[in-house]
């Protein structure tokens, strides 16, 4: 099959932005400025059909409401031609029906107005780049992708949970049916997102949607482990190969003979191992560390990342032989700030389950809560849900989460943080200082607002301390504190742009 480079082929790609309002195509158009593929506009329905017979775009965006021909009309009228492009619905009639009604008329995504910059660039890169996939695909085997793009249409109304995710969200059900093509096929699989978006969970439903399901799923995160280390824990190693090697081991290579490995933070892999990875991709063969015999594996790959992976070839940290090896189908799991519309179902999720395992009564939200959980950007998405749920959970009496039992920032986005914590007085700050072991009044607020730090302070105070002792290298820091560097990177980059 050939391999396409996906984002590199966006930059030959045009959209047809068909839309009736002005300012409303102004502003999408100007959502998409910084896009590499081109936008053209048109305003009507006529028009539009005009453009396409010239067979000079990639994409369309639809408005189903235009002044001369609806855009059913048009969805229709394209299958009736011949005209096989992906069409992304955009309206402000929306409903989950109208949404599912629309793709079964061909559309492969549905944008309810008002929509975010982000959830529209998510959707045209998601599916320029499946159809990039396609159409290599009827290049190599012209009958391979029929079921692929057939499954990948297929989308059942409202569905709410798919293998181990949350979600209604439109954009959620893109993901769900790459998943589903991503399931038929062995092909391999990058996933990128930013962290905490569910890329293991994409990649652990693929596997168990598959017909690999019965074998096994090997996670490796390359960011989690030493790199001197990486080697032996993916292709393993014999007695005696090294310095601790006391015993054989077999990598997670072998482990996943007949089912998928999936190399998690794959941007974090060293080059000298890059190489040696793309070796055994290439012939699914390797040799353990130490041992001359060669192993033969059947292995499914997939990998994750939360960076941008053409940023990280161009700056030379990542092979691009490599990189067009493994972005053969991509997926990219969307923010949770882009399907705000989940935001709930899956705090929802999380509060009965941690209230289960806790023994308590918590069963709701009040609409304080709920006001504040839905005002937050959640930079670490869903899994950052999933601790302050938790949290809340650990440390809430009662039966339902009110706003004052949500830690910081989310109170302070919503203003609902209850009472504001004191300012200590100098009093205070100077029996700090002195660093007395005798525990402060319960009931004086400006001792304990002393004596108590908050989180996000100490745990800022000791990743940079960490990084400091280190010489400034983020990786061995890291390894130290026990947390993945994109971690480290993630909140770095939270701390230079939270406001001063």
């Amino acid at each position: 099959m050939d391999t396409i480079a996906p984002s590199e082929s966006l930059a030959n790609c045009t959209v047809l932005l068909v839309e009736d309002t002005p300012a409303l195509a102004r502003t999408y158009k100007g959502f998409l400025s910084g896009e590499e593929y081109a936008v053209d506009h048109v305003e009507t329905g006529g028009a539009a059909k005009e453009a396409l017979k010239a067979g000079e775009h990639d994409l369309v965006l639809l408005d189903l409401r235009l002044p001369d021909i609806p855009g059913e009309e048009i969805m229709t009228w394209m299958r009736e031609t011949g005209i096989d492009l992906p069409v992304i619905v955009i309206t402000a009639q929306g409903s989950v029906g109208v949404a599912v009604d629309a793709m079964r008329g061909g559309a492969v995504d549905f944008l309810m107005k008002p929509f975010t910059e982000d959830r529209l660039i998510h959707s045209i890169r998601t599916h320029l780049d499946q159809s990039r996939f396609l159409k290599a695909a009827v290049r190599s085997d012209p009958e391979a992708p029929v079921q692929v793009k057939q499954r990948a249409k297929k989308i059942e109304p409202g569905e709410r949970n798919f293998a181990g995710f949350i979600g209604e969200s439109i954009s959620m059900q893109a993901v769900y049916r790459l998943i589903r093509s991503a399931s038929s096929s062995n092909a391999t699989v990058f996933i990128t997102g930013e962290s905490g978006t569910g890329k293991e969970v994409c990649a652990n439903a693929i596997h168990e949607t598959s017909a690999r399901s019965a074998r096994n799923f090997v996670p490796i995160n390359c960011a989690a482990i030493p790199g001197d280390l990486m080697e032996s824990e993916i292709f393993g190693h014999v007695k005696g190969a090294f310095t601790g090697a006391t015993s054989d081991k077999i990598g997670a290579a072998q482990l996943a003979d007949g089912g998928t490995l999936f190399l998690d933070e794959i941007c974090e892999m060293s080059p000298h191992l890059q190489t040696k990875l793309l070796r055994f991709i290439q012939t699914g063969s390797f040799n353990p560390v130490g041992k001359a015999e060669t192993i033969t594996v059947d292995a499914r790959f997939i990998c994750a990342t939360n960076r941008d992976p053409l940023e990280e070839v161009t700056a030379g940290r990542f092979r691009e032989d490599l990189y067009y090896r493994l972005h053969v189908i991509p997926i990219e799991m969307p923010a949770l700030r882009a399907r705000d519309e989940d935001i709930m179902r899956i705090a929802d999720g999380f509060l009965r389950e941690y209230s289960a395992e806790e023994g308590k009564e918590l069963a709701s939200f009040s609409s304080g809560a709920r006001e504040a959980l839905m005002a937050y950007s959640w930079p670490g998405n869903v899994r950052q849900l999933q601790n302050i749920i938790r949290h809340a959970v650990v440390f809430g009496e009662g039966t339902e989460v009110t706003a004052a039992m949500l830690r910081a920032p989310i109170g302070h986005a919503a203003g609902q943080q209850g009472t504001p914590r004191p300012a200590a007085t100098p009093q205070a700050q100077g029996r700090d200082a002195q660093s007395t072991d005798a525990p402060p009044d319960p009931n004086d607020l400006n001792a304990l607002a002393a004596a108590i730090r908050p989180l996000d302070d100490v745990e800022r105070d000791a990743i940079e301390s960490a990084v400091a002792k280190c010489g400034g290298d983020v990786r061995k820091a890291a390894v130290f504190l026990g947390v993945s560097p994109a971690t480290i990177y993630r909140k770095q980059k939270t701390w230079r742009e939270r406001p001063a």
